[in-house]
């Protein structure tokens, strides 16, 4: 296993610390984020902090005994490359899955949570902020999130405007934590201790629940925290607003309840693998 602070470099065994500060883990769709999580990594090894850092992947999604090739090229760059074909849970979302096995890895107390097609700009600064948070009480955390890859159409501005303003409301008003996949952090044992009790299945789950049975979820605004994910699922049509605000909102009052058995009330259990070409999706997830 190889550390990198400044920027990941083999280093003599007396000059090793210990054991990582922070734990970066992030789920790779082998069918269209292979390339995507590549441009995390750079972003990531330009972190100038003073926190050991590993990071881990797990690569999913391909057929049984055919890990895809790129997994070499990665495993020179990550420090870990988990490899399995197929994560799903019955009622689980499956990029919520794709992170567990890489959580169980980790070597940190302190664990965050990217998408493969996330950018960081300011990495240094971001996890520099996730650890202070921790050391300050914290069990979870967060940042502001915003989106690259956005198709330039007006209904997709409709899209994302109502996005930002409903995690705006929920956040202020209601005081829910809007915890999502491309950018949140938690302790460790706390995470495993409450999906292994059936608690967790979402990533919109995650924050309601470490604040009501693990303490403080913290969340930074400010725009050098922020980290950008790709926007190339949401698709140009306003007859397809509606209907996709109408299932957000089923969804959210089915999910965010905090409770025991929460994958038994997603109704994901027929979500279809995503596959991408050029980048873009090429099958609908039905919502």
């Amino acid at each position: 296993m190889v550390w990198f602070n400044l920027v990941k470099t083999q280093s003599s065994p007396e000059a090793r610390p210990s054991g990582p500060d922070v734990s970066i883990v992030v789920p790779v769709n082998a069918q269209g984020d292979l390339e995507n999580v590549g441009r995390l990594l750079g972003d990531l090894g330009r972190y100038r902090g003073p926190h050991a850092v590993e990071t881990i992947l797990v690569v999913n999604n391909f057929p049984e005994g055919q890990p895809p090739a790129e997994v070499e090229k990665l495993r020179e760059t990550a420090d870990t490359v988990l490899t399995i074909p197929n994560v799903r849970r019955l009622g689980e979302a499956i990029g919520f899955t794709a992170r567990i096995p890489g959580v169980r890895a980790a070597s940190a107390e302190y664990v965050v949570l990217f998408d493969a097609d996330c950018r960081v700009p300011n990495p240094t600064q971001l996890i520099n902020w996730y650890v202070n948070q921790f050391r300050r009480g914290a069990q979870a955390a967060y940042t502001h999130v915003g989106f690259h890859e956005v198709v330039k159409a007006p209904t997709v501005y409709a899209y994302l405007g109502v996005h930002h303003l409903v995690r705006w409301f929920k956040r202020r008003i209601l005081g829910i934590p809007t915890t999502r996949g491309s950018n949140y952090a938690v302790r460790r044992d706390a995470m495993l201790e409450l999906y292994d009790a059936g608690l967790l299945a979402d990533e919109m789950n995650v924050g309601p629940t470490f604040k009501r049975l693990k303490g403080k979820v913290a969340y930074g605004s400010s725009r050098r925290l922020k980290v950008l994910t790709s926007g190339r699922m949401f698709r140009p049509g306003w007859h397809l607003l509606g209907p996709y605000l109408l299932y957000r909102l089923q969804y959210n009052v089915r999910v965010l309840p905090v409770g025991r058995g929460v994958a038994a009330r997603t109704g994901r259990e027929d979500d279809p693998d995503r596959r991408y070409e050029d980048n873009k999706p090429i099958r609908s997830e039905g919502r």
